[in-house]
């Protein structure tokens, strides 16, 4: 599943692209202005916002916290709509509430959690989401912070199948911040209606506007404009918050106090998956060594590897960025004997055989690493975390053909989240829950970067955006979050994204690191999922006081 939502969703962009606050109805002339103050985000024809309550707690470290929970969805429209004529058609007949004529609308789910004793106006508010392009959020839901999560097997295997045990979160980052946990348009809860709605809101910059008009919305209705606010971004949730960060505080005049950005992906050419259909760009095989070589010393297929993968991967990455990219740099001329000895290094670093690597011209794609680092023994090591592994699906196979850490963890989330959804929150019935959706098929890759005069036929890159966004407001604080056992997205790549974002060296200091012992999701193993919450409530802590 992750592998067709990322990879899709990301390498649409390698391989396709290379190829409001609600307010009174405003007067006419400015509702053909397409601005989000122009109209009121939570107004439908073909969806009208639900919200159902409910009371819980959650003890955090030994101590409870009581809360408010709502869950709901709120009303969201496409850039460019007017809510003066979408009644009416260009001769002045009702429309209806036929979706093939009313402009295109998003109902988008979301789960908020209130803490309740505290005053909730300058309280810390963040707002959280997976990626995809196309997953729902149930798996930062019931995995990192919601105030119940779901237990899954940690040693790499398949995890049971029912009944899977909820119980109480003691890793919820609800001591810190009042929750909001969002389904993008179409996905989870979420859904979309109306004319092209495809078109409308599937797509980077459509994604993000959407996005946008609920974040505005979401700060009327519950009264939280001064409070102190932060995104929180799981990979193509990363992409997600770089592009709607800079909307939001050049466009809307709201600044945040920080982004938090786990297992991170802004720039699209630096995928390993793909990469092969981009001859000459060699920066992803560099980006994503040091995974490989952590990958295999969690196998132990490293020999003489230090008893510390930290400092086996600082060794790693000192050797990426120099010997590896100078000889990947030379091309078709690098010395035969010289290419035999970084051959002879890459495969002790990755525990692939020599002549292997020799084979793939010391270019080693994420699918080909998957597929052959156990091959010897039947196994297929996995993407998404690569500590899990499974039996080969075809074990003739030149790539993987699935992911055994989705496989393992992915049917535990989806009961959970629907029970706990349906039992808890008292939201669902009568409805379908998506856990995602292959919307990458309708995808719109393209994207306006900041200050662009066009739309740049190239892969994705949205580092600019982050950049412009940082720029714009000098206190925004970023802070970046990932795994070492991530293949989706290299923890070495997050890290070289931020070292060349276009900032001033001074902006650096606002960006702060941590990795863990994990995979993409990094909560999916407890000691990591301990830390990330004492991580991210720290940053939150911190960056909520002047």
């Amino acid at each position: 599943m992750f592998r067709k939502a990322l990879l899709a969703g990301a390498g649409l962009s390698l391989i396709a692209s290379l190829a409001m606050a609600a307010q009174p109805a405003p007067s006419s002339a400015e509702a053909k202005k397409p601005e989000a103050a122009t109209a009121d985000p939570n107004k439908g024809v073909l969806f009208s916002p639900e919200s159902v309550g409910s009371d819980g707690s959650v003890t955090i470290r030994g101590q409870r916290v009581d809360y408010h929970a709502v869950a709901g969805t709120i009303v969201v429209h496409p850039k460019g709509w007017d809510d003066a004529a979408h009644r009416t058609s260009a001769d002045g007949k009702d429309l209806g509430d036929s979706s093939s004529n009313v402009q295109a609308e998003a109902s988008m789910f979301y789960a908020a959690y209130f803490k309740k004793g505290v005053p909730s106006a300058d309280r810390p508010v963040t707002f959280i989401y997976n990626g995809g392009p196309g997953s729902s959020t149930m798996w930062l839901h019931m995995g990192a912070f919601g105030p119940r999560k779901v237990v899954t097997v940690d040693n790499g295997t398949h995890t049971p199948a029912a009944p899977y045990s909820i119980v109480n979160n003691d890793n919820s980052i609800l001591d810190a911040t009042d929750l909001v946990f969002i389904d993008a348009p179409g996905v989870g809860f979420s859904r979309i209606a109306g004319k092209d709605k495809e078109k409308a809101f599937w797509g980077v910059d459509q994604d993000a506007y959407a996005f946008e008009q609920f974040i505005l919305a979401f700060l009327s209705q519950y009264g939280r404009w001064n409070s102190p606010k932060f995104l929180f971004g799981e990979s193509y949730g990363t992409p997600r918050s770089a592009v709607l960060i800079n909307n939001l505080e050049t466009g809307d005049s709201v600044d945040f106090n920080g982004v938090i950005l786990l297992s991170q992906i802004l720039n699209f050419s630096l995928t390993v998956d793909g990469v092969e259909s981009n001859p000459g760009s060699d920066e992803a095989y560099i980006t994503a060594l040091p995974t490989y070589a952590a990958t295999a010393w969690h196998h132990r297929l490293v020999p003489n590897a230090p008893a510390d993968v930290t400092v086996f991967l600082k060794e790693v990455e000192r050797w990426a960025g120099t010997d590896y990219a100078l000889a990947l740099q030379a091309g078709s001329e690098l010395d035969p004997a010289r290419k035999r000895a970084v051959a002879e290094k890459l495969a002790a670093y990755t525990g692939l055989p020599v002549d292997y690597v020799l084979r793939a011209d010391l270019r080693i794609t994420g699918g080909e690493f998957e597929k052959t680092l156990q091959s010897g023994r039947g196994l297929t090591t996995g993407r998404i975390d690569t500590r899990f592994f499974g039996p080969d699906m075809d074990p003739l196979a030149k790539d993987a053909d699935y992911d055994p850490q989705a496989a393992a963890l992915s049917s535990a989330y989806v009961s959970a989240f629907n029970d706990y959804a349906r039992r808890t929150l008292g939201y669902g019935a009568g409805k379908i829950f998506k856990p995602s959706v292959p919307l990458y098929r309708s995808w719109d890759n393209a994207h306006n970067p900041p200050g662009a005069r066009f739309t740049p036929r190239a892969m994705l890159n949205v580092m600019p955006d982050l950049a412009s966004a940082m720029k714009y407001n000098p206190g925004l604080k970023v802070q970046l979050l990932g795994g070492y056992y991530d293949l989706a997205t290299p923890y070495f790549q997050g890290w070289y994204e931020m070292h060349h974002l276009q900032i001033p060296d001074s902006l650096q200091a606002n960006i702060e690191y941590h990795y863990y012992p994990s995979g993409h999701m990094v909560y999916a193993q407890d000691a990591s999922a301990r830390a990330l919450h004492d991580d991210v409530a720290g940053f939150i802590a911190r960056n909520s006081r002047h």
